[in-house]
């Protein structure tokens, strides 16, 4: 497994990935968040299923997720659709202990179980409900995600979003090629800042 993750650090080292991401990707075991029997795999770039019809990105896809956050030191950040809670953890390393990352997980069973593989992130939260109201209580927010595959841009969660935020989501119809964007807030709207095409995610639900 060892020569496996470090074949996976250097293949994203290779794409340009800024050392605050290779560095999260080096602390956070990703084997944490799979079932046993996906252990043995845990560091091959391709997503892999954890249950309720639902799956952990592949690390190439959440690291191009995480640059397009443009993440920093003691932001607070909200990750709609927190699944395993894989990246959860690394926002976790990259904001540092002053930051705080929340994360809305709509399946009771993936909530639970990613509280307890989160237990060492001490900056981390996961809170029960539809991602799709993201958190109002701790909003605003200074970076939002969104983990899965959204048809258009929801707008209660930019209302979440800090002037001048960035909400990274996987936009496109489920079922097809999705690209991921980051959009700014600005005014109380909000502008595509980047794009990035050819993406599949679950459905936003």
């Amino acid at each position: 497994m060892a020569n496996a993750k470090e074949s996976l650090i250097h293949s994203l080292k290779n794409h340009g990935f800024s050392k605050e991401i290779i560095s999260a990707f080096e602390n956070v075991k990703r084997e944490d968040f799979l079932q046993p029997s996906f252990h043995d795999r845990a560091y091959s770039d391709i997503a892999l299923p954890i249950g309720q019809g639902q799956t952990i990105s592949q690390p190439y896809t959440i690291a191009t997720m995480l640059s397009l956050l443009d993440l920093k030191q003691e932001q607070k950040v909200l990750e709609a659709g927190s699944g395993s809670g894989y990246t959860l953890a690394l926002i976790s390393e990259i904001i540092g202990k002053n930051g705080k990352v929340y994360g809305t997980e709509r399946i009771e069973e993936l909530a639970e179980q990613s509280k307890i593989q989160l237990h060492p992130y001490k900056n981390a939260e996961v809170i029960q409900g539809d991602a799709n109201f993201g958190s109002e209580k701790n909003a605003p927010f200074d970076r939002i995600i969104i983990s899965a595959a959204c048809e258009k841009v929801p707008e209660v969660l930019v209302s979440q979003l800090k002037e001048g935020g960035i909400l990274v989501a996987p936009l496109g119809i489920y079922g097809e090629s999705q690209d991921l964007v980051a959009i700014r807030k600005h005014k109380g709207s909000y502008f595509i800042e980047k794009k990035v095409p050819g993406f599949a995610f679950v459905r936003f639900v």
